[in-house]
């Protein structure tokens, strides 16, 4: 058994880092309960391409909380794909290590965050709880690590040209209503 029980792999400590970043200069006092609460299974996750909603119940409290990681740009994607090579299965340390020694960086970035607590901070005790879930569940398989920052997707889905990723809306007025639920008369 590792001793660490979250982020016990290089692609799982990224996660962590979120949780309990190394600039920090004083312990935050809601990690041991952040740890308790997904050591327990008391968050339920559910991902979405690059968003993850989870739900985390204690007592006759819930809580829903919203996380949406910056996709990975197509460069990067490119990059990734020409180092990890077609038939691997299974992503380990070394290729974590690999792909940081070539200057990639895997490490998620979250681009908006969101919950339902009254805390009314943007680390709050159910953020904290869900990253250490994701570290769990990225531990145990890392390519979801890839895959929450559109890896995958990338493939089945049209990459939009240059750095910039696809945009989060579209504007109401850009779209024609005559034509948009695709019926001709």
């Amino acid at each position: 058994m590792p001793d660490n029980e979250f982020g016990y792999t290089a692609w799982g400590m990224d996660w962590v880092r979120l949780a309990e970043p190394l600039r920090t200069t004083r312990p935050d006092p809601l990690l041991p309960r952040a740890r308790s609460i997904a050591r327990n299974n008391g968050v339920h996750t559910e991902i979405d391409g690059t968003a993850i909603r989870a739900t985390i119940h204690r007592g006759a409290q819930a809580s829903t909380t919203y996380l949406e990681l910056t996709p990975l740009s197509p460069t990067t994607i490119t990059a990734i794909s020409t180092r990890i090579p077609t038939d691997t299965v299974e992503l380990g340390d070394e290729t974590h290590a690999t792909l940081r020694t070539d200057g990639i960086t895997v490490a998620p970035t979250l681009h908006l965050t969101d919950c339902s607590c009254a805390a009314r901070n943007p680390r709050c005790l159910h953020l904290l709880a869900t990253c250490y879930a994701l570290a769990r569940q990225i531990d145990e398989n890392p390519w979801l690590a890839l895959d929450l920052q559109g890896f995958h997707s990338a493939d089945t889905e049209q990459a939009p040209t240059g750095d910039t990723p696809a945009p989060r809306w579209t504007p109401i007025a850009s779209l024609d209503p005559a034509t948009f639920f695709g019926v001709t008369t």
